[in-house]
């Protein structure tokens, strides 16, 4: 009989590993964890710091592993079915021939990140011994993977069947070749991304961001692809009259208080060819559903501005004025909005208009320090939005 591959250690000595690798990455002696194919099923290693841990082979199913920090870490052939790895950071982690099927990874960082097949050992139930040596692609089917971060990951030929990728950050990912049959990447970013010969039968794509991808080589067979946002055109012209020459006429409307310029109504544009709308002055301004997505409008004057349905998507938006402003439905899934102005407008004694945010989507965004006195939240969407210092008093939300 073959020597068993898997090891296994008490509780008290892997956490003697897991205190001596934190001391070795403080500098302060300590020693690199080598947790090499060690049983470690269930265990809860929530918060620990194994960045460039060995965990080669590792078998973590079922594991606590929420806000571990495994940056640069070796995870090849690892097994992670099911793990909640909820706010985890894998930056450039050696992911291989890794199973995670069924693993909760909302929010975690894998940028940069290896996905691709790796050579692992097939071992079985009984004493773990090693029975073949065997190809296998990183896996993700059924992963949960909602605003994670795989941007320039490597998932080349990796396997995501059924995957969640709702408002995930896939740009410039290597998915070349990968099984992405019936995943959800509603609202993922996947600028830029490689997706040669990608199976994307029935995956659904609303929303999604598919600037500078090329899909020819993709299977799109049932495919949603509804809403998704292209590369924006070079320049936008509003009545034969380039866009920035319109908004220049509205901001002079703006600075003269009216004497000059006009209001403009912008409906449904693409703004994104602007590039930026820093500290601009903006009030009034009607765009709805018009996209912004990325940009940014840092300081930007936009008190009572109609932006209802539109696209602020990644945005940044800190200390925005934004006093008295539509944004019904808008989409503002990790846009920053820190120390943004979101309070009443005073249109008048004794009147004053509320910033309406009805049924926005505000998932992950930064809304710390803003000033949301008043605002009217109903139906919003504030999932994972950060709130630390933001001044709610007042504000109209569901009880």
């Amino acid at each position: 009989m073959k020597a068993s591959l898997i090891r296994t250690f008490d509780a008290g000595t892997i956490r003697q590993m897991v205190d001596a690798h934190a001391r070795f990455r403080a500098g302060r002696s300590g020693q690199r964890a080598n947790l090499a194919y060690v049983d470690l099923r269930h265990i809860d290693l929530q918060g620990a710091d194994l960045a460039e841990a060995e965990l080669t082979g590792a078998r973590l199913e079922g594991a606590t592993l929420s806000g571990i920090k495994l940056d640069g870490a070796t995870l090849y052939g690892a097994d992670l079915r099911d793990a909640d790895m909820r706010g985890a950071s894998l930056i450039k982690a050696d992911l291989r021939g890794a199973c995670l099927r069924g693993a909760n990874l909302a929010g975690a960082d894998l940028s940069g990140c290896d996905l691709r097949e790796g050579r692992t050992a097939v071992q079985d139930g009984q004493g773990f011994r090693i029975l073949k040596h065997e190809q296998r692609p990183g896996e993700l089917d059924y992963a949960v993977l909602q605003g994670a971060n795989l941007a320039g990951a490597q998932m080349t030929g990796t396997h995501a069947r059924a995957a969640d990728f709702t408002e995930a950050n896939l740009s410039g990912a290597s998915l070349s070749m990968a099984k992405l049959n019936k995943a959800v990447l509603d609202g993922a970013d996947l600028s830029g991304a490689d997706i040669y010969q990608t199976d994307l039968s029935g995956a659904s794509l609303r929303h999604a961001v598919l600037a500078d991808v090329d899909m020819d080589d993709a299977t799109l067979d049932g495919a949603d692809l509804s809403d998704v946002l292209r590369a924006p055109p070079p320049i936008v012209y509003i009545d034969d009259q380039p866009l920035d020459e319109v908004l220049a006429t509205h901001e002079r409307f703006c600075i003269s208080q009216g004497a000059e310029g006009a209001i403009m109504r912008l409906p449904e544009v693409d703004f994104r060819p602007l590039r930026q709308l820093r500290r601009r002055k903006l009030s009034g301004l009607s765009a709805r559903q018009s996209i912004f997505f990325g940009m940014n409008l840092e300081g930007a004057e936009l008190q009572g501005a109609d932006l209802s349905e539109a696209d602020l998507r990644k945005a940044n938006l800190r200390g925005a004025d934004l006093r008295g402003a539509r944004l019904i439905g808008a989409m503002l899934h990790q846009a920053n909005l820190a120390e943004a102005k979101l309070g009443p407008l005073t249109i008048g004694e004794g009147r004053v208009m509320r910033t309406d945010l009805t049924r926005v989507q505000l998932r992950g965004a930064d809304l710390r320090g803003a000033d949301l006195r008043s605002a009217r939240l109903l139906e919003a969407d504030l999932e994972g939005a950060r709130l630390a210092g933001a001044d709610l008093r007042g504000a109209e939300r569901e009880t």
